[in-house]
């Protein structure tokens, strides 16, 4: 979906949450997505609340709670199927293109976890009764059966810390910090549009960067800066992040 389109629909979904006393959601979004909403929220005085079902899902669905909710229960909302394969163990662009295929939109779909031959799929309950039909992933048979978002095995997500120092947040700085490039290679990449600077691409060599930024950089992987503080003796300012495994 486009931003502007994306925005325009979550500007409706918080009006009428706010004039009709009820709860409005989108569908999933990409971490783009959310991106892209939750800066159009901090200008909107807006304050949905992002869930996907699991903890550290990375596709999230926006909630806007009317006034009288306190807090979302995301096991109302929200529903998960697991997927059992028979004699074969299919990877996740084999289990996205058969629920594709079932002719359901990406943005009802949430995050999908593989175990082995096991896969479960965040969903929104609209389409839960139709995803229980699918039988073939690939070449593969599953059994599909639901399950309580409770009953979803937590993703196993490894980080490398990084610790490093710069003179300035500048990106290519940062970059070369993150991925143990040098300055010049850093900005050479950059230029070359193969960095994102959460989840947009970014050309600007000079882009300050912030703590809690994600940067995505082709052939190197992505990174989160998770903090900064003290400087060395030569002024140099410590930086503090993790790279995805």
């Amino acid at each position: 979906m486009e931003n502007n389109d994306l925005l325009r629909r979550a500007a409706d979904l918080y009006e009428r949450s706010q004039r009709s006393a009820t709860l409005t959601h989108t569908g999933f979004l990409s971490p783009a997505e959310r991106y892209a909403l939750e800066a159009w929220a901090k200008k909107s005085g807006a304050a949905p609340v992002f869930c996907g079902g699991g903890a550290d899902n990375e596709r999230t669905a926006a909630f806007f709670l009317p006034d009288w909710m306190e807090e979302l229960d995301a096991a109302e909302e929200l529903c998960a199927i697991r997927l059992t394969a028979h004699f074969g163990e299919p990877g996740h662009r084999d289990y996205l293109g058969a629920l594709l295929g079932m002719g359901i939109g990406r943005e009802w779909l949430g995050d999908i976890l593989i175990r082995g031959s096991q896969a479960w799929i965040f969903c929104l309950p609209s389409v839960q009764k139709h995803l229980l039909g699918i039988e073939k992933v690939g070449r593969v048979s599953v059994t599909a059966e639901a399950v309580p978002l409770s009953a979803v095995p937590a993703p196993e997500r490894k980080v490398k810390p990084k610790s490093f120092s710069v003179m300035s947040m500048r990106l290519d700085a940062v970059a070369a910090g993150l991925f143990d490039l040098s300055r010049s290679e850093a900005a050479r990449r950059i230029e070359g549009g193969a960095l994102q600077l959460n989840y947009q691409e970014c050309l600007k060599t000079d882009q300050l960067v912030r703590e809690g930024d994600i940067l995505s950089l082709r052939g190197s992987g992505k990174g989160k800066i998770t903090g900064t503080g003290g400087t060395s003796r030569k002024g140099r300012l410590f930086v503090y992040g993790e790279v995805y495994q």
